[in-house]
């Protein structure tokens, strides 16, 4: 199995659950809206394998809540507070949409200018799209292209490099016309709040938002964590266990996903969203603009996900955030998951409250039925078994996904010698590979990424599978093609879901 990146949030899973609330039937809880908190979070991150989690929860005017549980790191007695630092991941997309709706406020862009009007550089894979393409449509995940991941993902590459990348990936739907999650777009619109404001995306949201909110310990890259003691350690379970792992530097996905804060940072955030674009009786976006972020502009057809949990109505996606339904009423969310952190960000407008949970375990769902059961909580509803439904749900999804077994196809030796693989390989995309032999063994070398390399194993003829080093890529599927003069011209590597040939420098 590929490993894709935690990029990859559950985000519209926790759409999907959170619809789940409107058919159930409301209760008033006790009067301590929280009593029995505590017990209910240690036995679901117990459940979900959670080292540390805090969470948040608050009103228009305040925090009514906020706690943190667990470690920051197993094997070390420091708890998590309120205060401790974890990743985001892709919640930090809300902050890119923000940031082109403040630039628009202040007159420098509108969402529907033309990207390449503020990028001229900027080249889709279809020209059509490319002088088409709007900034609302960066925001959208309405582009028509598949992720490309890997031309960002642990490598050397700058924003503006990995920019530049987009020309060579060809579309998997029609512009337009279809949700497909896509990280560029969002790393794109990051290099036109550089172009148009004259700052990086970081000092621009570091300037724009965290300051004017009070945000004083977010940050925008891992190497601000350097010398802080608050903050959490990201863990993965590998080969069984929970361990921790290191943070991954990121940032040159910046306004995709690289900001780390708290849950008392982010409720600063949430309470902007809840006060209509209004921080501490100061207007940070027009009225205009705060409705327009939230407002679902596009739609999502990923049926079997959403399955999983409900049938939500109408599901859509806005600046940042996906929108769908709780008890009727709107509820605009977005999870995070980067190596080893899990993070849900949510808030129900009508009703004037919000949600934080930030974990540091890799890719956790516990996020998802935890933010219902809080939301229930902070209404003054009793929950329905939000953390039950939710597992039964994503069992049967997951044994849905399971392929049936294949008989195992006869053993057949490699069509060359071991040797005769060794190259370097180059993507249009991506890059180089190179395909080593050494002691009677391949490896294999992504060599944007420091950290992507793995060990090759031969599988049958000219198919082979890599195991990464880096336990959070994985296994890849590896196969080279072979010519009718019998020497290898290129191959497939299928590292993060990578697609295209490789093709082989000459000697």
């Amino acid at each position: 199995m590929i490993h894709m990146p935690a990029y990859f949030e559950r985000a519209t899973l926790a759409v999907a659950l959170v619809a789940c609330a409107a058919h159930a039937q409301p209760r008033r809880a006790s009067t301590d809206r929280f009593a029995g908190l505590d017990q209910v979070v240690m036995d679901a991150m117990e459940t979900w394998k959670v080292p540390g989690l805090a969470l948040a929860v608050v009103t228009r005017d305040s925090v009514i809540y906020a706690k943190g549980y667990g470690t920051r790191r197993l094997g070390s007695d420091a708890p998590v507070n309120p205060q401790t630092l974890f990743a985001i991941g892709s919640a930090s997309k809300a902050f890119t949409g923000a940031s082109l709706a403040m630039l628009s406020d202040e007159g420098k862009l509108t969402m529907d200018d033309r990207v390449i009007d503020h990028l001229p550089w900027f080249q889709m894979y279809d020209p059509w799209v490319t002088r088409e393409i709007r900034l609302r449509d960066l925001l959208l995940h309405r582009s028509g292209l598949e992720r490309g991941e890997l031309a960002w993902y642990g490598t050397s590459r700058s924003r503006e490099e990995v920019v530049r990348t987009v020309r060579y990936l060809p579309p998997t739907t029609s512009f337009r016309t279809r949700f497909q999650y896509q990280n560029l777009m969002y790393i794109t619109a990051g290099e036109v709040v550089r172009q148009k404001s004259g700052m990086s995306w970081d000092d621009f949201v570091r300037s724009r938002f965290f300051e004017p909110l009070g945000m004083q310990g977010s940050n925008t890259s891992v190497r601000a964590l350097n010398g802080q003691s608050n903050v959490a350690q990201p863990h993965a379970e590998i080969a069984g266990t929970i361990r921790p792992i290191p943070y991954r530097n990121i940032d040159n996905a910046g306004a995709a996903g690289s900001i780390n804060s708290s849950v008392m940072d982010m409720s600063r955030w949430v309470r902007l969203w809840l006060n209509g674009g209004v921080a501490g009786g100061k207007r940070l976006l027009s009225e205009s603009m705060a409705r327009e972020a939230i407002r679902p502009q596009t739609t999502m057809d990923d049926v079997p996900l959403q399955l999983m949990v409900g049938n939500p109505a109408f599901p859509g996606y806005a600046f940042g955030w996906f929108v769908a339904a709780f008890r009727g009423k709107r509820h605009v969310a977005h999870g995070g998951n980067i190596d080893g952190m899990a993070a849900m960000v949510g808030f129900l407008p009508d009703d004037g409250v919000g949600v934080v949970i930030l974990t540091n375990m890799n890719r956790s769902t516990v996020t998802t039925p935890l933010m219902s059961y809080l939301f229930d909580r902070a209404l003054g509803l009793t929950p329905p078994d939000y953390f039950g439904d939710y597992r039964r749900a994503e069992a049967q999804f997951m044994a849905s996904m399971e392929k049936p077994k294949q008989p195992t196809p006869a053993a057949a030796p490699a069509s060359l010698p071991l040797d005769a693989y060794a190259g370097t390989y180059r993507h249009e995309m991506y890059g180089t590979a190179t395909v080593r032999h050494a002691d009677g063994k391949l490896t294999i070398n992504y060599d944007a990424n420091p950290n992507g390399s793995g060990e090759l194993a031969h599988v049958r003829h000219d198919a082979f599978e890599a195991t990464m080093r880096d336990p959070i890529l994985g296994k890849a599927p590896v196969n080279f093609r072979i010519n009718a003069s019998a020497a290898v011209e290129g191959m497939t590597f299928g590292l993060m879901g990578a697609d295209g040939e490789w093709v082989r420098e000459k000697r």
